[in-house]
């Protein structure tokens, strides 16, 4: 993938824990600050869930919109 990479030393990924995969969030500010967030992936979000063994039912057409969201 080229042209969205950014170079970022090593003692910086060190000090904020960024790995590959991770993302960084841009941002100017209206004073032309730069702020750079780290937003990082997560490996294995669902790798170990099982499933839903409870016994509590939903009606996901009325407590859900068109989109799934809550």
């Amino acid at each position: 993938m080229s042209g969205n990479q950014a170079n970022i030393p090593a003692s910086i990924r060190d000090e904020l824990d960024i790995d590959d995969g991770d993302r960084l969030r841009w941002r100017v500010e209206d004073d032309g600050t730069l702020r750079v967030s780290v937003v990082q992936q997560r490996h294995g979000t669902f790798s170990e869930f099982d499933g839903y063994d409870g016994e509590e039912t939903t009606d996901v057409e009325a407590e859900h919109d068109t989109w799934g969201l809550p």
